[in-house]
């Protein structure tokens, strides 16, 4: 077993917003106006359940020629209606100061097909609701940094100054 490498920091649990998107919503957009109403800089989505009129994902593939051999595809668009089977997503600070919220979840289609990955913002309009569990986080920076070992943006949380 190779070496165990990680970037934390400590934090806690803030408000509890309970929320339903209502149809038309796109579903990220509907995640950070939530928690731009509610004044949250930082937060998760610990559940998401519900449906949407198409979806928009991005999954990993291989890519030879990138840093670590795989990236994400072009934006996969998947026909509705849709079920929406559960989702997570962390609410973070880009490098710019602007809100991102880093989102996956998994989907069936029509016929059963289940299929999952990197939702898209804009892309994923809710056909008749999305139920929400929207956490907040204090005491902590949840970030999205370009890292330069991996080529790519990535979570990294630090420490709030005090």
């Amino acid at each position: 077993m190779g070496e165990v490498r990680y970037k934390a920091a400590i934090g806690q649990i803030g408000r509890v917003i309970a929320a339903r998107l209502l149809p038309g919503t796109d579903l990220i957009e509907g995640i950070e106006k939530i928690c731009e109403d509610y004044g949250i800089k930082y937060a998760f989505v610990g559940c998401s359940i519900g449906s949407l009129q198409k979806a928009t994902f991005m999954y990993l593939v291989p890519k030879p020629e990138a840093k670590v051999k795989a990236g994400y595809t072009a934006p996969f668009e998947l026909p509705g209606p849709i079920e929406f089977l559960g989702g997570l997503g962390v609410v973070c600070e880009g490098e710019k100061g602007e809100r991102i919220t880093h989102f996956h979840g998994t989907v069936s289609d029509q016929l059963d097909h289940v299929y999952g990955g990197h939702f898209v913002k804009g892309k994923n309009a809710i056909l008749v609701t999305m139920d929400l569990i929207i956490v907040e986080v204090e005491g902590v920076k949840l970030l999205r940094k370009y890292d330069k070992e991996t080529d790519l943006v990535n979570f990294a949380p630090e420490p709030s100054k005090r």
